[in-house]
């Protein structure tokens, strides 16, 4: 019998694979960590944005109009579908819209673009740049009628995996570190994952870290769900690799974890990449960090014999993608890679034309 009351409305946050209507990309500049290595970085991301481009829209964050400019003449060179590419503009301090742009819930399977803040991965860097980046954008009606809704909670887009159906996968080194909401501690944290992101299940890893990682263990860089029932995981089998450790206890973790039927997921090892060091400092090489298009998955790779291995384990995972590598040895020297770069947003939460 009805009440007469509405019914409260539905809440998820959608899984990656699901239809996007364009990928922002914050395009680095002179005036960020980027500049020495900017020769080698700029053909990295007009690769990035012209294989993009192949499947779905563009979004570009450029500083000014003459950045504009400048970046058109590298994607001029890289063949990107100007059709499918849109610009936008907006000061920021680094590249990583992953973590600095809004994320997209549906409620009622309808968007709504909620922007948390950004603190720079806990105060590590400057961040009031890229905090401000997703009220520019609405300000010059990138997101049309959706309007983005301030959030008072350090999120970042790469610190949550979302299987679409309300179970959410993260880390407690990332969402539990004081630096980024000391007021609130794991019930609270889950609360408003619930609240926000309609999370009905929240599986916390206890176990993975990389080296030359700035982010406190961001999950897109450990382990990644493919399907309802299939994650996607950084595996370590060097017993003389210092990741070793951390790693298995990884693995053994994501064993334990059961689906919302009390299965087991399908688990998929990734390869384990040489060490990269430079100046010193191994660099944070994962495959896990991979990007889900329309049509196709995006895999960053580092020149390793290893990529090959990674790229035929993530086909089985996703039939009927493409599976497309990037050479991204040039962005891992700024501590993240390939998804880091990006995110996703479905047509419905943007004001810029759709084919």
């Amino acid at each position: 019998m009805s009440t007469g009351e509405p019914s409260p409305a539905r809440r998820r946050l959608p899984a990656e694979w699901e239809p996007q209507g364009a990928i922002q990309l914050t395009w680095p500049h002179d005036q960020t960590d980027w500049a020495a290595t900017l020769d080698q970085v700029h053909p990295v991301l007009a690769t990035i944005a012209a294989t993009i481009s192949r499947y779905e829209p563009v979004l570009i964050v450029a500083r000014d109009p003459e950045h504009i400019e400048e970046i058109s003449g590298f994607l001029s060179e890289a063949a990107i579908q100007p059709d499918r590419l849109w610009f936008a503009l907006a000061p920021s301090n680094d590249s990583w819209a992953r973590d600095h742009a809004a994320i997209t819930v549906l409620e009622d399977e309808k968007p709504r673009l909620l922007d948390f803040v950004f603190n720079g991965w806990g105060g590590k860097y400057p961040a009031a740049l890229d905090d401000a980046i997703t009220r520019a954008l609405a300000s010059q009606g990138v997101f049309g009628a959706c309007v983005p809704e301030p959030v008072d909670m350090v999120l970042e887009g790469g610190s949550i995996e979302s299987d679409g159906t309300g179970t959410l996968l993260t880390t407690s080194r990332c969402l539990l570190t004081p630096t980024r909401n000391p007021a609130l501690d794991r019930a609270a944290i889950e609360q408003r994952l619930e609240q926000y992101l309609g999370a009905s299940r929240i599986l916390w890893l206890e176990h993975g870290q990389l080296e030359g990682d700035d982010t406190d263990a961001h999950i897109d860089t450990l382990a990644r769900f493919c399907a309802p029932d299939t994650i996607a995981y950084v595996h370590c089998d060097d017993p003389q690799d210092a990741h070793y450790p951390e790693l298995q206890a990884m693995e053994a973790e994501l064993r334990a974890l059961r689906q919302p039927g009390g299965e087991p997921y399908r688990l998929i090892p990734l390869p384990w990449p040489d060490a990269i060091i430079e100046d010193g400092h191994r660099l944070a090489a994962t495959y896990a960090n991979f990007l889900i298009i329309n049509g196709a998955v995006l895999l960053p790779v580092y020149g390793d014999p290893a990529d090959r291995v990674a790229r035929e384990r993530l086909a089985t995972a996703f039939p009927g993608r493409e599976v497309v590598a990037i050479d991204c040895r040039p962005i891992i020297r700024q501590g993240g890679s390939l998804h880091c770069l990006t995110m996703q947003y479905p047509a419905a939460a943007l004001g810029i034309p759709q084919e």
